[in-house]
């Protein structure tokens, strides 16, 4: 039974929430050697940000074949992880170092870094604020700015902390969020922190081949303009576009 899955289970007295599954609309290829942290759509392009110690780059997707337009590596002492726009730049976390690197969306160029207390797992922007998720049950809002902290919320499923908060997106004003080794994307209010709907996406790791422990689900990406929802996986061979379906 998953993390989320048990919660439902014990909860004294859990509030209504929705749960979805999904159809695929499209496949296409994702690199296998990429261990997805971070992953956004933007002016037409994929943005991904990868992990692993001398293996972690930011890059720019070509969407039909999977290979990277332009890309940028970290230094080989950086694990990283999530990744968003913001303004002209794309900010970027590192899993255990306490760095984050700033780089130029148009280029791709390094133009600056941060320091931040804890890890680093996945990020969003809500508005002005930077959102930042390390592993805890917390999400922790910040200046983009000044990497200065605003706000915490705690994130609840039935009232219980839900921890292995991972990559996150923000859709119509809502944090999408994978946790951490399942198959499940859940949906939060920024402001609450309560999890108002889940998307169980059990199937689509055996569907895309993936294999190994580490293979799992994680990945968002929503673009906006023409109403497209896509994931993927750490070592993946496909990303998805998928649609949400069955949802009571």
């Amino acid at each position: 039974m998953s993390l989320l899955l048990a919660l439902v289970a014990v909860a004294a007295d859990p509030a209504p929430v929705e749960r979805c599954g999904y159809r695929v609309v499209q496949s296409y290829p994702h690199d296998t050697t990429s261990f997805t942290q971070g992953l956004f759509w933007d002016d037409g392009h994929l943005y991904e940000g990868t992990g692993q110690y001398g293996r972690s780059r930011v890059a720019r997707l070509d969407l039909k074949t999977g290979g990277a337009l332009a890309q940028t590596k970290l230094p080989s002492d950086q694990f990283g992880e999530g990744i968003t726009r913001w303004g002209d730049q794309i900010i970027g976390v590192t899993w255990q170092n306490g760095i984050g690197n700033r780089w130029t969306i148009k280029d791709l160029k390094r133009v600056g870094t941060f320091r931040y207390e804890g890890e680093g797992w996945g990020l969003t922007m809500v508005g002005d604020s930077l959102v930042l998720s390390d592993g805890s049950s917390q999400l922790r809002f910040m200046d983009p700015a000044t990497m200065k902290e605003q706000r915490r919320v705690t994130v609840r499923f039935g009232g219980r902390p839900l921890a292995m908060l991972n990559e996150l997106e923000t859709i119509d004003g809502q944090v999408w969020a994978n946790i951490w080794m399942t198959d499940l994307i859940v949906r939060i209010d920024p402001a609450s922190g309560d999890i108002t709907s889940y998307v169980d996406l059990t199937g689509l790791k055996q569907d895309a081949g993936a294999t190994g422990d580490d293979s799992v689900l994680n990945g968002i990406a929503w673009d906006a303009r023409k109403k497209r929802l896509f994931v993927t996986g750490k070592y993946w061979p496909k990303l998805y576009e998928i649609a949400l379906a069955d949802c009571r």
